[in-house]
């Protein structure tokens, strides 16, 4: 999959947001623009047309009509404009003026503007050049010393400029907002790059930290930038949980495949050396059957091991526990177990007391339940004097089923507690080989009742006994409290 840059992405965005905000800016900028520049063209215009109606003029003839004296008018040679008198009589017209066609007659022209009874403003294309025409109406007063007032001609004045020049003003306008954002887009884009580039330094230096971890070598040191800025505080607290995890996580993996090969070792060792002597000289039929038996036994505790080591591995590889379909109950459960050390606690003579609730059900697989249930039990067994009882408790405790384990046994020392959890654990090897033990039934305890999300602990004083607590998270309850003995 091809990799991407989120800084350029970022940066992207940023600059198409901005590229949007411009061309609104810029549009709005053409609209305001062409009112403003139209309204002043068309007061331009207006005066203009004024200036023209001005230079109408008494003829002087019998019948008193006017006329324009082109004398007093003073046009800018690409203006166009047309006088008439109310019968339409032309009084004058720029040379550029369109044969005889009156704007707003014979021309397809649209009013842009409210006509107030005296003007009206056009747009017509005369000679391939779009013009904008006002259409103003005057009056001028013929003879105004004579009796009456004087006569009332009134006179109709056309008066129109290029709008070329006008487009031209807004254009330059226009482009100047529009040059003016592009800058401002460029600089932005630049001014981001770097200031992504400087506000990432505490990422890359955390991930250069982050690199250097290996195997061999768990020393992470986040970086100050990386702990103070509040973004990246939570990742560094997560890498070093993370890292501290793995670390602990590979430390006894190497732990146990040390211990595991010790174990192995010392088995096959063992089982050589027998081998060994018997082979040295010739030996009586019981002799050689005395070091096979010796033999076959070292070889029964190393397949114990090995098949823990299996269990083991197999309790922790295993699906999480889905709590809709795995319930067990926990007390039919360890009745069941208890039924199979019927016949050691008989031989020992160390009942196996259980109090707790007619029905408690669990979020946990039976058969590991089990498996949990039989090593507590099987350890307290071992370990507990002739005559002597094992209490089992089984109750609620909030949202947990709490299953409580209580031996008379010797105990174990404080100093071991810590490492009781640990593969390969022993609180005194010499008491493990004398009762079997692999070092491994504890930490398969605790694979189990992590998987499931609860949690195991041990309490113990030399020579007055253990006490293990299970806590299970439950499915439901039904507490009916009662007292079984086997």
């Amino acid at each position: 999959m091809k990799s991407y840059s989120i800084t350029r992405r970022l940066i992207a965005t940023v600059l198409l947001i901005e590229l949007i905000s411009a061309l609104c800016v810029t549009s709005l900028a053409l609209v305001y623009e062409r009112h403003v520049h139209f309204r002043a063209f068309d007061v331009l215009l207006r005066g203009r047309a004024d200036s023209m109606l001005g230079a109408v003029q008494d003829a002087e003839d019998a019948s008193d009509n006017v006329m324009l004296d082109g004398t007093e008018t003073t046009v800018p040679p690409d203006d166009i404009y047309q006088v008439t008198d109310a019968s339409g009589r032309l009084l004058g017209r720029s040379p550029n003026w369109a044969g005889n066609s009156v704007p707003g007659q014979n021309e397809q022209m649209r009013v842009e503007s409210h006509e107030d009874g005296q003007e009206a403003f056009y747009q017509t294309t005369i000679h391939g050049k779009t013009y904008r025409v006002i259409r103003m109406q005057g009056l001028r007063i013929v003879d105004p010393g004579d009796k009456g007032g004087g006569i009332r001609r009134y006179v109709t004045v056309y008066y129109g400029s290029s709008m070329k020049r006008v487009w031209g003003a807004i254009l330059r306008t226009v482009s100047f907002y529009a040059i003016s954002s592009l800058l401002v887009l460029a600089c932005t884009g630049i001014l981001m790059s770097w200031l992504m580039n400087l506000g990432l330094g505490p990422l890359r230096e955390l991930a250069t930290a982050a690199s250097k971890v290996s195997v061999s070598s768990w020393t992470f040191l986040p970086p100050e930038k990386a702990k103070i800025t509040k973004e990246l505080a939570p990742l560094v607290s997560a890498l070093e949980v993370l890292l501290h995890s793995l670390q602990r996580s590979f430390e006894q993996q190497r732990r146990f495949v040390g211990d595991a090969a010790h174990e192995l070792k010392t088995g096959v060792a063992v089982v050589k050396s027998s081998l060994q002597l018997l082979s040295m000289k010739e030996r009586t039929p019981l002799e050689y059957q005395a070091g096979l038996e010796r033999c076959l036994a070292d070889c029964g505790r190393m397949e114990g091991i090995v098949a823990q080591m299996l269990t083991l591995a197999r309790v922790e590889e295993s699906d999480a526990v889905n709590p809709a379909s795995l319930q067990t109950d926990v007390v039919q459960c360890m009745r069941e177990v208890v039924l199979e050390f019927d016949t050691m606690t008989q031989l020992g003579q160390i009942p196996i007391l259980i109090q707790g609730n007619a029905s408690l059900t669990a979020n946990v697989e039976a058969e590991q339940f089990k498996l949990l249930c039989s090593n507590l039990l099987l350890n307290a067994l071992q370990h507990a004097p002739p005559n002597s009882a094992i209490n089992v408790e089984i109750e609620q405790e909030d949202s947990q089923a709490r299953i409580k384990i209580r031996d008379q046994g010797e105990g174990i020392p404080a100093e071991s507690l810590p490492h009781i959890f640990e593969r390969f654990s022993r609180a005194e090897p010499s008491r493990s080989r004398k009762t079997g033990g692999t070092g491994l039934g504890l930490a398969i305890c605790k694979a189990v009742v992590d998987k499931c999300g609860g949690s195991i602990e041990i309490q113990s004083k030399v020579a007055r006994g253990t006490t293990v607590v299970v806590r299970l998270p439950l499915a439901h309850t039904a507490s009916y409290p009662s007292m079984i003995a086997q």
